[in-house]
């Protein structure tokens, strides 16, 4: 398994070892030009990581030749955000965007928490302010707000509860259960469209009249500027080329694109489905990245290599920059206590509900007042 190359490459005893099984992990992925170019970066990052106390967490779609090498933990923003809290390095290194390494640092505010590119931006964080969040509240008094972790600090501290894809039904539910009618759902347009959907909920938008629904979802027009590309036409080219393959589409992609896939999840849930079933061929509409992480860790399953989407600011992270942060300890996420605290709640919240644990009352509630 992939997970035994990970630590395998992590304990070896020197570059050539490095390199034979980053060829082993990655033989048909990456090219052997690449990984030889790559093998003592790599082993200097390993052995590095080591020497300061540090944790390197990676998101699901980090280029293969460092996902494959150098995290501790891979994952999508949930399960990543579990481990950051409970941590104990020194050192938090965030090979993914601005607004999960804010994330770390929200849960584990003592940590040093490094970024290993400022460029690693995010366009559905960029989408909403706090001072967004905060007109809606005024304007839609009493409705408790949900926010994407997909958010940064500034909307996460004016939020009740963060959520993920892979639990956003359940927090939208969880609130509804608790006597809520109306719950603010920011900011990605699609996957609260799809929210809605599952749920059974009207869903309208603050640009929109006020349809006057009693139950519904109140939701923001962000949109990821990777998922936002895929098409029900895609879906369709796909099928008249390979009649059996089967379609998996993140929720961050429009409704009539994860009404015509066969299967809409997380990242993490995504990659299960492909290891616990036995189509002939998959396609999935995300970030090809993870494609090929996949053909990586599963080298017996035929995913279509159609995708071209690349997210421009998870690119941004790269071996040379991880290096340099763990050299130079840069670029570190600063965040004021109050953002902090303020953040925190809504975040252990989210992974209370996701992980099935009690939530405090408080949290039933609007927990902040504008």
């Amino acid at each position: 398994m992939a997970i035994d190359i990970r630590t395998a490459v992590q304990a070896a005893a020197g570059v050539a070892e490095t390199l034979t099984l980053m060829k082993q992990a990655l033989k048909g992925v990456v090219s052997e030009a690449i990984l030889e170019d790559k093998a003592e970066l790599v082993f200097a990052i390993n052995r590095l990581k080591r020497e300061k106390r540090a944790v390197i967490l990676g998101h699901n779609y980090m280029e293969p030749a460092l996902y494959q090498t150098i995290p501790d933990h891979v994952g999508d923003s949930l399960e990543l955000s579990r481990i950051a809290a409970k941590t104990d390095a020194d050192i938090i290194v965030f090979c993914g965007v601005r607004f999960m390494a804010e994330t770390a640092k929200i849960l584990n505010p003592k940590k040093l928490v490094l970024l290993p590119s400022d460029r690693a931006g995010c366009s559905l964080a960029a989408a909403i302010t706090g001072d967004d969040v905060r007109a809606l509240k005024r304007r839609f008094k009493g409705a408790p707000v949900v926010s994407y972790v997909n958010t940064y600090a500034d909307v996460k501290a004016e939020t009740d509860i963060c959520c993920t894809s892979s639990n956003a039904a359940e927090v939208v539910q969880y609130l509804l259960d608790r006597g809520h009618k109306r719950v603010i759902f920011l900011p990605d347009e699609y996957l609260g469209t799809n929210v809605a959907h599952d749920l059974g909920l009207p869903i309208f938008f603050p640009d929109e009249a006020d349809p006057g629904h009693e139950r519904a979802l109140i939701g923001w027009r962000g949109r990821c500027e990777v998922h936002e590309q895929f098409t029900v036409a895609d879906v369709q080219q796909a099928r008249s080329v390979n009649p059996n393959v089967v379609v998996l589409a993140h929720p961050e992609c429009s409704r009539p694109v994860v009404e015509a896939a066969d299967f809409s999840g997380s990242t993490k849930q995504m990659i299960r489905y492909v290891k616990e079933n036995n189509a002939p061929e998959f396609l999935l509409l995300t970030e090809c990245s993870m494609g090929d992480n996949i053909v990586a860790e599963n080298p017996d399953k035929n995913l279509l290599r159609l995708c071209s989407v690349r997210c421009p600011h998870m690119k941004q992270i790269t071996l040379e920059d991880t290096y340099a942060a763990l050299v130079h300890l840069r670029h570190r996420i600063e965040l004021d206590a109050d953002t902090i605290e303020r953040s925190r709640a809504s975040l252990e919240r989210m992974i209370a509900i996701g992980g099935g644990a009690p939530v405090a009352a408080s949290s039933a509630a609007p927990a902040h007042s504008s």
